[in-house]
């Protein structure tokens, strides 16, 4: 359980009234980017770096008024412009936040596939090897990644990202990806690989998450 003191009109302070180990509840903001016309038009995006379309910036709106009276004093976002920019819409509710960007957090490169409909792919190779690319868990389309490898590179971000909670005492936003929130969700809410590869990320949803230190 999580007390909160408030300190009022306490003109002097007595450590042994307080446990110096206590912990405070740090928090975690993850958000995916808005729709693109790629997302909208059910073509395989990963490393093409579209931009936000109209709805993506409603998406990236309705994030940003869901995190308006949250605090946080750092966030990250990907190299990809989508994640640039809805990171960009919730920080017209923040000032002095430091953003730093890391390519360990952007989208899953799909290979051979990025710029084909996922359509074309059903009809060019079958359901079962659609299946396997699409949501396969160590299956990689050509040239392209599984969603084991983001989640080894997402894993990395989230151990130095909780280092940086511990040591800085601060709340952070992210900018992510579909794909990438996978792994994401599957550290925190302790999902099974099975449970991650059939999560839906939403683009106006905010997962949050909390880490003691």
């Amino acid at each position: 359980m999580l007390i909160q003191f408030a300190f009022l009109n306490i003109p002097k302070f007595h450590k042994e009234f307080f446990d110096i180990n206590t912990k405070m509840r740090y928090h975690i903001y993850l958000f995916r980017h808005g729709t693109t016309n790629d997302n909208a038009e059910g073509i395989f995006s990963g490393w093409r770096d579209v931009p936000l379309n109209a709805k993506g910036i409603r998406d990236a709106r309705i994030v940003a008024l869901r995190l308006r009276d949250k605090k946080f004093e750092l966030a990250f976002q990907s190299n990809l412009v989508r994640s640039k920019q809805t990171l960009k819409e919730v920080l017209k509710f923040h000032k002095n936040v430091k953003v730093i960007t890391d390519k360990r957090i952007t989208e899953r490169n799909y290979g051979t596939l990025q710029g084909k409909t996922h359509l074309e792919i059903v009809k060019k190779y079958g359901w079962k090897k659609y299946d396997k690319w699409h949501r396969g868990y160590e299956t990689n389309p050509i040239r392209g990644e599984s969603l084991k490898d983001v989640e080894i590179r997402v894993l990395s971000f989230i151990r130095n990202m909780i280092e940086i909670i511990k040591e800085e005492k601060i709340n952070i936003a992210v900018s992510a990806h579909g794909n990438s929130m996978r792994a994401f969700r599957r550290y925190f809410e302790k999902l099974s690989v099975k449970e991650m590869c059939s999560l839906y990320n939403d683009y106006e949803q905010v997962y949050e998450y909390s880490i003691d230190a």
